[in-house]
């Protein structure tokens, strides 16, 4: 298991070890603006829901977004009389500005957020952060079109998030399901490597944090949800799906110019196979060679029959042309995967582009044999010119790994310059030029002992006598909608 945290490299997951005294585990952010009616409902039954079902610390902070209305003096007043509240306000709107700005200040090894109008069931909380503690996972997200979620709201609604999710899965080749749902919480181990890389300030925040999470190879656990929608929610739809598409443009132009930075965050977090000192399987240049031979044979059987193809209809010079570029660029794409590992489609545009400028190097080789065999002989035979292309192609081939590990797959080992170095600030970035006025905290380096635990006797759950009353069993609503203070 690589457990190294040098720069540049992603630390190895492990169990959350034990907090200093006073440092909550679970930091739950509701961002809000203008929540004047909807905000002491939702903070009471939150804040009674993990007094009663959480088994460690936590701490609940209203996001103020430069609300107009009296939501500050509100999430003042909660913070006063309920020790695990807190709040601040921010002067700029952007749900995205909110989570980057609490979220990097945060103490809690475990950061999450949830829509104020909580329409998402809150007996999906605990399943939602128990993969980040145990180490699991890096992050999690609550999915509302997973088989076994049960989802109460309109057609239009529904109509869109299944088109936008599909969009993302065409489009930027995603694999989560759902990627709007506001239930969602991450380690703070990850957020600080992720947060600087992200530059959208509203709702698609999420979106661009789980595609390059998903990009840089970490573990995302998914929780299927039940939500009602919020017939009250004064979120713009038409505006909030344009901005969405902006997004994706940008960030697949980004991943396809290899733009953002991925490469330095190729390996998830813990225990990852391709770490693994495994029997019998060649290393380094040895396991290269072995993937490029394997390429370039099935590479130069496809050549050779797109040749034959081509040459009933064209000439030779022709023929081999255009078999050349058709089987360049499938060359390229199997060596981008299999010989050198590279994933997802991140600087794909621009290893093509390289490629093809190997391709010229192999057509100009390639092409100066046919001419040399045509000088030779007024009129060669067809088994011939194959004889000299194979020949050709060998030559071309080993030229071609060359310049394929030298140049368009730079070794990104870790003697990488200091300059490629991913530099995580625990502070906010310049999205958030006005930060937050409570306490910030510094980055705390936690001892690897995991959580003190207690021993019991079979059948002590069922009896209810153990000493910590918040591990008790307890009834569970459900929908667990009710408000503590509610008397009705």
């Amino acid at each position: 298991m690589r457990t190294d945290s040098s720069s540049g490299t992603l630390p190895a997951r492990e169990h959350l070890p034990a907090a200093a005294a006073g440092t909550p585990v679970l930091d739950v952010v509701i961002p809000v603006y203008n929540e004047e009616k909807d905000l002491q409902p939702c903070v009471l039954r939150l804040h009674e829901h993990l007094k009663r079902t959480f088994p460690y610390a936590f701490r609940i902070t209203v996001a103020d977004n430069a609300s107009t209305d009296t939501t500050p003096l509100v999430a003042a007043r909660l913070a006063a009389e309920l020790p695990e509240v807190r709040s601040f306000r921010l002067e700029q709107k952007g749900r995205g500005r909110a989570l980057r700005t609490v979220w990097s200040a945060s103490d809690a090894p475990i950061l999450a957020y949830m829509d104020v109008d909580l329409s998402t069931d809150l007996n999906a909380l605990l399943p939602l952060v128990a993969p980040l503690i145990s180490g699991h996972s890096d992050l999690a997200i609550g999915s509302r079109l997973a088989r076994s979620s049960r989802v109460v709201r309109g057609a239009k609604r529904e109509f869109i998030s299944r088109t936008y999710n599909l969009i993302l899965r065409g489009s930027l080749q995603a694999r989560f399901t759902d990627a709007q749902c506001g239930f969602k919480a991450i380690r703070r181990d990850v957020a600080q490597i992720l947060l600087p890389l992200i530059e959208d300030t509203g709702w698609f925040f999420d979106t661009e944090m789980l595609v390059l999470a998903e990009r840089a190879g970490l573990r995302i656990h998914e929780v299927p949800v039940d939500w009602v929608d919020d017939p009250d929610s004064t979120v713009h739809i038409v505006r909030t799906a344009t901005d969405d598409l902006k997004g994706v443009l940008r960030v697949g132009k980004a991943l396809a110019t290899g733009s953002l930075p991925l490469d330095r965050l190729t390996r998830p977090f813990g225990d990852d196979p391709r770490d693994r000192d495994i029997k019998d399987v060649p290393k380094g240049l040895a396991r290269q060679l072995v993937g490029f031979c394997v390429v370039g044979g099935m590479s130069t059987l496809f050549y050779l029959v797109l040749y034959s193809a081509f040459r009933g209809f064209a000439g030779s010079q022709i023929a081999n042309a255009l078999a050349l570029l058709v089987s360049a660029v499938a060359n390229t794409a199997a060596n981008r995967r299999l010989t050198f590992g590279v994933t997802g489609r991140g600087g794909a545009v621009r290893h093509q582009a390289q490629g093809l400028v190997v391709f010229g190097i192999g057509l100009a080789l390639t092409s100066g044999s046919l001419a040399a065999l045509n000088a030779a002989t007024s009129d060669p035979g067809h088994s011939a010119e194959l004889a000299v292309l194979v020949a050709a192609n060998l030559a071309a081939t080993v030229l071609r790994f060359l310049l394929f590990r030298a140049w368009v797959f730079p070794d990104q080992g870790d003697d990488a310059s200091a300059a490629s170095t991913v530099v995580a600030s625990h502070t906010p970035n310049s999205h958030t030029p006005n930060p937050p006025t409570y306490q910030a905290y510094a980055s705390a380096s936690y001892a690897n002992s995991p959580y003190p635990t207690d021993q019991f006797r079979a059948g002590e759950v069922a009896d209810r006598t153990w000493g910590d009353p918040t591990m008790r069993l307890q009834p569970v609503r459900p929908h667990d909608s009710q408000d503590p203070r509610n008397p009705r």
